[in-house]
C-alpha cells in the first residue's frame, strides 16, 4: 500500500479564504443559539435581540464547521462524491451553518432565504417553538442520522457505505460518544468493508477533551496511546493537533489530502486486482484522522472569571444571562464581532462571492447529496412469486414443518434475483444457521474481509450476509443501509433484540419526522425477524425468555409501527413478502424455527393476512346464525397451537358448547381504524369477538398489550389473555406454557370457567385437565421430555 502521495499546503490566499468561511460557519451557529434579532450586528445588541431561553450546544461546534470546510475543498478539488454523519449529539448549529452556506437549506426551505432576512429567520427557528430541534435532525439537509442520542454515528457510516463503490462516508465521532458501547464495538466495521465492491467510510475523532462535566477517555488518552489502540483495530491514525487557526488549517488539509490518497490506493490495488481477495481476503488499514481541538474553539476564553474555552464549561452555552446581564451580553457582542461579519457577509447579508465559490456544487454538497436522501436512490426490491414456496397438505394440521426454514428459500431467492443491484442484504448476531436460514448460503455467504481458513464454512468477502455478536452493529448498519435507498432484513433472537430497544426508538421517531418533510423520499421499511422466540427457549432458559420487544414497539406512532405473528409458514412467507416491499416503516415479524403444524393454505393464508385476523370455521363447532358460547383466540405459533389443542378438549368433552376459533396474525388489526391505519372498526370487532361473551385469548406475548389494544371495546371486559407472565426456566417446551399457564389444559379450563353455567356440567373435562397437569408435572421431572401424547399431538376433527 502506498504511504501518501500529494500533501496540499494551503498558499496564502487559500488558507485566508478557508478561514473566513470556517469563521462564517462559526458566526451563524453562535447566531443560531443566541439570537432573534439583529442578525448582522447592524446596531449594538440589545435585551430584546437576545432568545428568552438559550437552548443550544457551542462546544462541539466549531469543530464540525472546520472539519466541514476542509471536506469542501476536497470535494470541490477531487470532485467526490460524499455525505457527512454528525456523531457529536448537539452539533446541530454546525450542520443548519453549513448547508445554509451551501445553498442547499434555502432550496429546500425557500422561506429561509440566502440573504440577511433569511439569516434571522435561520437564527429565530433553531431551537424555538414551531422551529427545528438543535440536532442533526431529519429536518436537517444531509442528515441521515439523529444526533440526539449518542453511539451511532461510525455504524450509520459503514451501513451507508456498503454497495456503494464511489460513497465516501465523512463521519465525525465525538470523544464523548466515543465512550459508548455501541460506537466502541463499530471500529470493527472495516472487518466487513470489501474496497472492491463497496464505498469508504472515513472516520474523523474529534477530540476537544470534554464532555458535559468532565474529561472524556480518549481525550486524556496520549497521542501515542492512541496510535497503539487504533492500529489495532487496523486503521492508520492521522493527527492533528493544536489550536492556532492558520496551523490548523495546514495541518488538516494535509490530513485530508492524505486520508483520501490511501482510500484511493486501496480501492485501486482492490479494483484492478493487485490485492487479494476470496481465501485470502485481508482487512486494508484504513485511514482515520485524530483531530484535537478546544472544546468551543474560538469562543470566550473565560466568563465569570472562569475558564470556558477548552473547557466543559463551553459545552452548552458559554454565556448564559445575554438578555439580563449587560457584561455576558457586551462578551457575546465582542465574540460575534470577532469572526468580522462584514467580511464574511455584504450588506444585504449574502455570503460574499469569493466564499459562495468555495462550496461544491449541485447534488456533490453534502447537504444536496442524494445519498443523504436515499429515498431518491431507491429502487422496489425483487420478490419472487410465494406460491412457489407454499406448503401443500391436505387439510389442517396435517404436517409439520420449521417455519423459519420455508422462509429461507424465499429469501435465498430474494438474494439471487437482487443480485445484479446488490441493493439488498441479511443482518443477523451470529443466527442466521441457528435460527434455519442457512438456505440463503446457497446463494451467498457471510462477508468478512479477514483471513479464512480452509476449514470455515459460508465465509467469503463477497458474502451480503452480515454477521456479528452484536446487535447495535447489526441495527445500525441497517439502517444505514436503508438510510441511503436500499433493502434488508434483521434477523436475531427475540430476547436479545432489546439490546437495541433505544436504536429502534431513534429510527422511529427519524420516520415519524421524515414522513412529514415532503422533500424526504421514502426509504425502505426496517424489517425484524424474530426467531427463537420466548415459547422455545426451554434450553436456555429464563434469561432467554423475553417477548416484550413488541409492548416497546406498540408505543410508537400507529403509522409508523407493524407487528406480525404468523401462526404457520405459509403466513411467514405472505407477511415477509408484504413487509420487504413496504417503506417508511419498521415491521416485526415474530416467528419460530421449530417443526409446528401447518394450518392455512396458501391462499387462505393470503385472505387471512390481509385482513389481519379472522375466523377459523373448520377448528370451531359453529354451524348456524347463533353465537358461540365462548370465543378461542389466539396470536402467535405456539398459542395457536395451544388454543387448538384446548379447543380438541373441549369439542371432546362438552360438544355441545358452541366455540369460535379467532386466529390474529397483524396485532394491530385488534384496534379500530382511527387507533391504526389497519385497525377495524368496532362493528367489524363485536360481529367477530361478540358484545358479551367470554374471550379466552391465548397471547405469544405479555398478556397486557393486548388488554391496552383493546381497551375500547364492547366487550373488552370479557376479555381474558394468557400470555407470558414472567414464568421461565430451563425446561421442556410444553412445560413454559404450563408455567405461564399458557396451555391446552388451562385454556379449555378457563373456557370452562368463563361460561356461564358451562362448569357444573364439566366436571368430567376439568378433572382431565386437572389430571394432565399433575402427570406432566411429575412426568417432565422424571424423564426430562414432555409426555408423549404432547409430543405427538395432532389435530384431529371429533
Amino acid at each position: 500500500m502506498a504511504d501518501a502521495t500529494t500533501r496540499v499546503n494551503l498558499d496564502t490566499e487559500d488558507l485566508k479564504l478557508i478561514d473566513r468561511y470556517w469563521r462564517a460557519a462559526n458566526y451563524l451557529s453562535v447566531g443560531q443559539i443566541y439570537l432573534l434579532d439583529n442578525p448582522l450586528l447592524s446596531d449594538a445588541l440589545k435585551p430584546e435581540h437576545i432568545k428568552p431561553r438559550l437552548l443550544g450546544h457551542w462546544g462541539t461546534t466549531p469543530g464540525l464547521n472546520f472539519i466541514y470546510a476542509h471536506l469542501n475543498r476536497v470535494i470541490k478539488s477531487r470532485d467526490l462524491n460524499m455525505i457527512f454523519i454528525c456523531g457529536p449529539g448537539h452539533g446541530g448549529p454546525g450542520m443548519v451553518a453549513n448547508t445554509w452556506l451551501e445553498g442547499t437549506y434555502s432550496e429546500i426551505y425557500p422561506d429561509i432565504s440566502f440573504d440577511g432576512e433569511g439569516m434571522k429567520k435561520l437564527f429565530r427557528q433553531f431551537s424555538f417553538p414551531g422551529g427545528i430541534p438543535s440536532h442533526a435532525a431529519p429536518e436537517t439537509p444531509g442528515s441521515i442520522h439523529e444526533g440526539g442520542e449518542l453511539g451511532y454515528s461510525l455504524v450509520h457510516a459503514y451501513g451507508a457505505a456498503f454497495d456503494n463503490p464511489d460513497l465516501i462516508v465523512s463521519c465525525v465521532i465525538g470523544d464523548g460518544e466515543a465512550e459508548t458501547g455501541p460506537l466502541a464495538a463499530s471500529w470493527h466495521g472495516n472487518k466487513f468493508l470489501n474496497p472492491q465492491r463497496d464505498g469508504a467510510v472515513l472516520p474523523i475523532l474529534h477530540l476537544n477533551g470534554y464532555k458535559i462535566a468532565n474529561p472524556t477517555l480518549l481525550g486524556r488518552s496520549s497521542d501515542s496511546d492512541l496510535q497503539q489502540l487504533f492500529s489495532g483495530y487496523g486503521y492508520l491514525p492521522i493527527f492533528v493537533v493544536g489550536s492556532d487557526p492558520m496551523d490548523m488549517h495546514q495541518q488538516m488539509a494535509a490530513a485530508i489530502d492524505h486520508a483520501l490518497d490511501i482510500i484511493k490506493d486501496i480501492q485501486r490495488q482492490a479494483r484492478t486486482g493487485q490485492a487479494p481477495t476470496g481465501m485470502a481476503a485481508a482487512v486494508p488499514h484504513w485511514p482515520l484522522i485524530i483531530l484535537r481541538s478546544p472544546k468551543g474553539w474560538t469562543g470566550p476564553k473565560e466568563v465569570d472569571g472562569k475558564k470556558t474555552e477548552g473547557f466543559w464549561r463551553a459545552h452548552q452555552v458559554p454565556v448564559a444571562n445575554c438578555r439580563n446581564d449587560d457584561g455576558h451580553r457586551e462578551i457575546l457582542q465582542s465574540w460575534l464581532q470577532s469572526y468580522h461579519p462584514q467580511d464574511l457577509f455584504d450588506n444585504k447579508g449574502r455570503l460574499k462571492p469569493e466564499l459562495m465559490a468555495l462550496a461544491p456544487h449541485g447534488e456533490r454538497r453534502m447537504g444536496a447529496n442524494p445519498h443523504a436522501n436515499g429515498g431518491k436512490l431507491r429502487i422496489a426490491l425483487k420478490t419472487p412469486d410465494i406460491g412457489d414456496y407454499a406448503l401443500e397438505f391436505a387439510q389442517p394440521g396435517a404436517i409439520q414443518a420449521g417455519a423459519t426454514e420455508v422462509l429461507a428459500a424465499y429469501l435465498r431467492d430474494v438474494m439471487h434475483i437482487n443480485d445484479i443491484d446488490s441493493n439488498f442484504r441479511l443482518f443477523g448476531p451470529d443466527e442466521t444457521a441457528s435460527n434455519r436460514l442457512s438456505k440463503v448460503f446457497e446463494a451467498t455467504q457471510r462477508m468478512t474481509m479477514q483471513r479464512i481458513e480452509s476449514y470455515d464454512e459460508s465465509l467469503s468477502a463477497d458474502g451480503r450476509v452480515l454477521e456479528v455478536l452484536s446487535e447495535h452493529l447489526c441495527q445500525g448498519w441497517l439502517e444505514g443501509y436503508l438510510l441511503t435507498g436500499r433493502h434488508g432484513l434483521f434477523t436475531c433472537y427475540e430476547a436479545f433484540i432489546h439490546i437495541i430497544d433505544s436504536m429502534f426508538n431513534q429510527h422511529a421517531k427519524w420516520l415519524k419526522v421524515s414522513r412529514k418533510l415532503p422533500w424526504r423520499a421514502p426509504v425502505s421499511s426496517l424489517n425484524y425477524l424474530l426467531s427463537s422466540h420466548v415459547w422455545r427457549q426451554d434450553h436456555n432458559g429464563y434469561s432467554h425468555q423475553d417477548p416484550g420487544f413488541m409492548d416497546v414497539v406498540a408505543n410508537k406512532k400507529a403509522e409508523i409501527v407493524r407487528i406480525y405473528l404468523p401462526p404457520d409458514a405459509n403466513t411467514l412467507l405472505w407477511v415477509t413478502d408484504h413487509c420487504l416491499q413496504t417503506y417508511d416503516r419498521i415491521n416485526v415479524i415474530i416467528a419460530g424455527k421449530q417443526p409446528e403444524p401447518q394450518w392455512l393454505s396458501m391462499e387462505e393464508a393470503k385472505k387471512h393476512c390481509q385482513v389481519g385476523l379472522g375466523i377459523w370455521p373448520w377448528a370451531g363447532t359453529e354451524t348456524g346464525e347463533t353465537e358461540p358460547d365462548v370465543v378461542m383466540a389466539c396470536a402467535g405459533d405456539v398459542p395457536t397451537l395451544e388454543t387448538l389443542a384446548a379447543v380438541s378438549i373441549l369439542r371432546q368433552y362438552l360438544p355441545q358448547l358452541v366455540i369460535r376459533v379467532i386466529n390474529v396474525v397483524d396485532l394491530f388489526a385488534l384496534q379500530s381504524a382511527e387507533q391504526h391505519p389497519h385497525g377495524h372498526s368496532d362493528a367489524f370487532f363485536d360481529q367477530l369477538f361478540t358484545r358479551d361473551k367470554p374471550v379466552i385469548f391465548a397471547y405469544h406475548g405479555y398478556p397486557t398489550l393486548i388488554h391496552r389494544l383493546t381497551y375500547k371495546r364492547t366487550n373488552h371486559q370479557q376479555i381474558h389473555v394468557h400470555g407470558f407472565n414472567e414464568e421461565g426456566t430451563t425446561t421442556t417446551p410444553f412445560d413454559m406454557t404450563v408455567l405461564n399457564q399458557l396451555d391446552r389444559f388451562h385454556l379449555a379450563i378457563a373456557a370452562i370457567r368463563h361460561v356461564p353455567g358451562l362448569e357444573d356440567k364439566a366436571a368430567e373435562a376439568l378433572q382431565f385437565c386437572h389430571k394432565k397437569l399433575e402427570q406432566h408435572y411429575d412426568y417432565v421431572r422424571e424423564y426430562g421430555e414432555d409426555l408423549p401424547e404432547i409430543q405427538n399431538w395432532q389435530w384431529k376433527i371429533n
